[in-house]
């Protein structure tokens, strides 16, 4: 018969039943004073008991020697023992004393503070009067019963104050009181099942895996209690902090002062007030959630931080996606292809790390609220008050607020940016359609150039801040006035004024294409629009009178450019097709000096039958500065492999990346390099006919151009013929290559519009 089958069920048998009455006293145990009651789950005289006298306890699950009956079971035991006599059976487990046989004791007297005395092993005392801490009785008036025991905020179990779950050999179920976070005692020697101990609370044993965890956790709190508090207090603290800066986190670097964080942020104020009033499992769901939400406005903040330092702008959660993948390709180009894993790898395990541990801060934070509600409630109202009465007053600290709502301020200024990015959409795409020369005659286009080579460069990077820094401005105003000096001597004149360009620190397409088609183009999304359609470029311009041979030379460019179609150019050499063999110079596929001779040695050193408009992008100044080209005699550029031992020999990235004063230096450098190399090719080759149009297409990153730097870049025209530069006398720009500091400023978009004015072309829209 098996042991959990209920005496309802069993069949008549020829055995007579005993009828119940009073349990002959049996003898006790001369080793320990234990006794071998019938009821226990013992067979009489089974030898099983242990040397130290502990008995196995009805519905401890354990077989000493022969099937056990359950606690409940109502069949005699197993030899033909007589059951217990009238005593109603004990069904709550909780004492954990090791030598009381009787089950279900029903006495009134048991006042055994923690029930820890060797002679009291009574799982389960349900007496009414019984004060012992620890039991599930009406009247136990244990000081740790409920929740208000628990000393660990933070902890998810109650604070283990009861002092009797300690027993080395207690194998009775563990005292189920709500504070005593451990059930089932988790010494070492206890070897019962005990109920309550691996039981679910549908009745259902639990898994074996989830209660040996349950024992290991919290044996360990129970043998180090000062260790466990120390940790839940430090946990604690921990998720408050993380919680707090990711409210009040700036999205820029030089807003990082203590005082942003001395604010009491009103988003906290309600989302406790909203965690205390609800009820268990809504309240886990909701601070995860709002745990999750507040991991990934820390993630755009951090985008925003990284965007502002490179791009002098926030993240744009509409178009900035696809700025991802170039940024990818930038660190494969400059640190190499595991370089580029390790960071990717490291930042996506960033943005998994916020989201994970904000959610588990709120939801451990909600927990902590929920246990001391009182408490909390009376905190949550003197912080409302206080913050109220400092929105009223105004009252500061360090020019800054203590009352703040900072997360919520910047959410409604994601979603405005949001509206206004999708709104901008639609109207920069009827701007677009509109060109003032779109309609214009191809022969009263540019009619003041023809016969003119026309090179239009642009140099990576070269900003106004190389010019007027105080760390970058001496040498390359030194290199302007040697090559202006050069120039002269050649026969060239030059003047020279200022651009605002549409971008900073990077999206350098978006730089040229705002100089060429004269919109304002500065976002991706602007760009797309704009490539995707018909507007007149400046290059396109040439193309259209039919009087010019339209080139691009775009060392940078590394796979198929369709918008080549957008830019009006008859033919692009690319990285592949200008027969470099030589190093790579970090994102740089070649030096401007060998680019500039593939060019003469491919198109301008060729016989063409008209003259020729060529688009050039010089990208030697590409950050991170690092290594940087060097002049070489011209005969000796060939298929560019004499750069290998220049470039072994120069800087690497991480030499200068995370110095702002050696990024300065090692940038300055490469704008002296880039603009030499221009010169230089232009008076060798340049002639009478050869006018040359070159400018920065953005300011080089907040690291190297300072935080608040504008966006201006200079722009300059030189040519042999005076006429050239006569046509723009009206403009008001400096002679020479370098702009004076007051000379004009434009903004980029407006130039392709004076220039074809200037040269003879009409507005015909």
């Amino acid at each position: 018969m098996s042991s959990n089958t209920s005496s309802r069920q069993l069949p008549h048998t020829d055995e007579e039943t005993p009828q119940a009455g009073p349990a002959p006293k049996p003898p006790a145990d001369t080793a320990t004073g234990d006794t071998t009651a019938p009821g226990d789950g013992d067979t009489a005289g089974d030898p099983a008991a242990s040397e130290d006298g502990d008995t196995a306890a009805p519905g401890d699950g354990d077989t000493a020697g022969s099937a056990v009956a359950s606690e409940d079971d109502g069949a005699p035991p197993a030899g033909g023992t007589p059951a217990e006599g009238p005593a109603t059976p004990d069904t709550t487990p909780g004492d954990s004393a090791s030598a009381d046989t009787t089950p279900g004791d029903n006495t009134s007297a048991d006042t055994t503070p923690g029930d820890n005395t060797s002679a009291d092993t009574t799982p389960g005392d349900n007496t009414s009067a019984d004060t012992t801490p620890g039991d599930n009785t009406s009247a136990d008036t244990a000081p740790d019963q409920g929740g208000s025991g628990d000393a660990g905020p933070g902890d998810s179990d109650t604070a283990e104050a009861a002092p009797d779950d300690s027993d080395a050999t207690d194998t009775t179920p563990g005292d189920n009181n709500a504070t005593d976070t451990t059930p089932g005692d988790s010494d070492a020697a206890d070897t019962a099942s005990a109920p309550g101990d691996g039981v679910a609370s549908d009745g259902s044993p639990a898994p074996v895996r989830s209660r040996w965890r349950l024992r290991r956790g919290r044996g360990w709190r129970q043998k180090h209690p000062v260790a466990a508090r120390i940790l839940a207090w430090t946990l604690t603290f921990l998720a408050a902090a993380l919680v707090l800066f990711a409210l009040l986190m700036p999205s820029k670097v030089d807003n990082f002062r203590p005082a942003e964080f001395t604010r009491i942020p009103a988003e906290a104020i309600f989302g406790a007030a909203v965690l205390i009033v609800l009820p268990r499992t809504p309240r886990i769901v909701v601070a995860a959630l709002a745990g999750l939400g507040l991991g990934a406005l820390t993630v755009l903040n951090l985008l925003d931080i990284g965007f502002n330092e490179y791009l002098g702008r926030g993240f744009n959660v509409v178009l900035d996606w696809s700025l991802f993948g170039d940024a990818e390709a930038y660190l494969r180009d400059t640190m190499g292809g595991r370089g580029a894993l390790a960071i990717v790898v490291a930042a996506v395990a960033l943005v998994i790390a916020v989201l994970a541990l904000t959610a588990l801060a709120v939801v451990r934070l909600g927990n902590l609220l929920a246990r001391h509600s009182v408490a909390s409630t009376r905190t949550t109202l003197v912080l409302g008050t206080v913050w109220i009465t400092c929105a009223a007053l105004g009252v500061q600290v360090a020019d800054v607020p203590i009352a703040a709502d900072h997360t919520a301020a910047v959410v409604q200024d994601r979603a405005h940016r949001v509206r206004e990015t999708l709104r901008d959409e639609a109207a920069f795409a009827r701007i677009a359609k509109k060109d003032d020369f779109a309609d214009t005659p191809p022969d009263q286009l540019l009619t003041g150039l023809r016969g003119k080579d026309m090179m239009i460069t642009f140099i990576e990077s070269y900003g106004r801040s190389a010019i007027e820094d105080p760390v970058i401005a001496p040498g390359v105003d030194a290199t302007l006035t040697a090559e202006n000096d050069k120039l002269r001597e050649a026969g060239f004149a030059a003047k020279s004024g200022w651009l605002t360009s549409a971008t900073y620190g990077g999206s350098s397409w978006l730089g040229h294409s705002t100089f060429l088609s004269g919109l304002w183009i500065n976002n991706q999304q602007r760009y797309r629009t704009v490539t995707a359609g018909e507007h007149l470029t400046l290059t396109k311009a040439f193309r259209k009178t039919g009087a010019w041979d339209t080139v691009g030379i775009m060392p940078g460019v590394q796979k198929a450019w369709p918008e080549a179609k957008f830019y009006g150019l008859d033919k692009v050499y690319d990285s592949r097709e200008l027969g470099y063999k030589g190093p790579k110079f970090s994102w740089s596929t070649m030096p401007d000096q060998y680019a500039l001779t593939a060019f003469e040695r491919l198109v301008h050193g060729k016989k063409h039958d008209k003259p020729l408009m060529s688009e050039i992008i010089l990208t030697s100044s590409h950050q991170p500065w690092a290594p940087i080209p060097k002049t070489v005699p011209q005969d000796q550029v060939g298929d560019g492999s004499v750069y290998d031992a220049i470039e072994k020999a120069g800087k690497k990235p991480s030499d200068i990346i995370t110095d702002s004063t050696k990024s300065k230096q090692e940038y300055g450098k490469s704008i002296q390099y880039s603009v030499t190399s221009l010169i230089d090719y232009l008076v060798k080759y340049g002639d009478k006919n050869t006018v040359l149009v070159f400018l920065g297409d953005h300011q080089p990153i907040a690291r190297v151009s300072g935080n608040h730097a504008s966006r201006d870049v200079p722009c300059a025209i030189v040519a042999k013929d005076p006429k050239v530069l006569d046509r723009i006398a009206g403009w008001g720009w400096s002679d020479g290559l370098q702009p004076e500091h007051d000379a004009p400023v434009w903004k980029m978009s407006s130039f392709r519009d004076r220039f074809l004015t200037a040269y003879g072309s009409t507005p015909s829209p």
